[in-house]
């Protein structure tokens, strides 16, 4: 992307350990193809596998008491930013699939833009299996969000991936995804990313230092 920090991307090593995957640059096409249609396939397989669990929980007459919760712990890059896997604090690499299946919702089947982070799963479930919620938890419940999709919800979600001697913290908010590159011996923030949703969605240009954005990264400091 256009103004990436030092910081922000990988060598992809986790691919690069793979039989038949160069040592260094860019995967040849021709690999590249192959990698897309194996994703793509684990993918179908996997929707046949929850396909075959939700089947049996109909055959066995549980269907009506029984939530799931499809999640994966990470995204994934296809070559996006050309490049490879995840270990980034991209938007493509932190927004993570979520599905949930309970009884009782009014709306099922309908998608959402609410942000919701893996710290609200656990009271969730809490939520909709009637379980009181242990005082200590961070996160908060989207039950809610099963019934009224559009409804008012937390306006920011965050994660942090690191580097050597450096913190990625991150913020994402309905427009902007803001990262600060802190020190962590305590020698302040190193850089700084700003992407704009609403211009970029695939983060190809980091605005940070742009001069007309810089309400914007004042602002999002401050909520991270």
């Amino acid at each position: 992307p256009e103004g990436v920090t030092p910081f922000s991307l990988t060598n992809f090593g986790e691919l690069r350990g793979y039989f038949g995957i160069p040592a260094e640059g860019p995967v040849p096409d021709d690999i590249a193809r192959k990698l897309v249609h194996g994703y793509r396939a684990c993918v179908s397989y996997m929707d046949a596998q929850v396909g075959r669990v939700l089947a049996a929980v109909e055959k066995l007459g549980l269907a009506d008491d029984t939530v799931v919760m499809l999640w994966g712990d990470h995204g994934w890059k296809l070559g996006e930013h050309g490049s490879w896997c995840k270990h980034t604090n991209f938007e493509i690499d932190t927004r993570a699939p979520l599905i949930v299946r309970a009884p009782g919702r009014q709306t099922p089947g309908r998608r959402t833009s609410a942000l919701v982070e893996f710290v609200d799963m656990y009271p969730t479930l809490c939520d909709l299996c009637g379980i009181s919620t242990p005082s200590h938890l961070e996160g908060t419940s989207f039950a809610p969000l099963l019934s009224d999709s559009n409804g008012a919800w937390k306006t920011a979600a965050f994660s942090q991936y690191p580097r050597r001697r450096v913190m990625g913290y991150t913020v994402k908010t309905a427009r902007y995804r803001y990262t600060e590159w802190q020190d962590k011996r305590g020698g302040g923030v190193r850089a700084r990313e700003l992407y704009d949703h609403r211009e970029d969605a695939a983060e190809n240009v980091n605005v940070a230092e742009h001069r007309a954005y810089a309400d914007v990264v004042a602002r999002m400091s401050v909520v991270l």
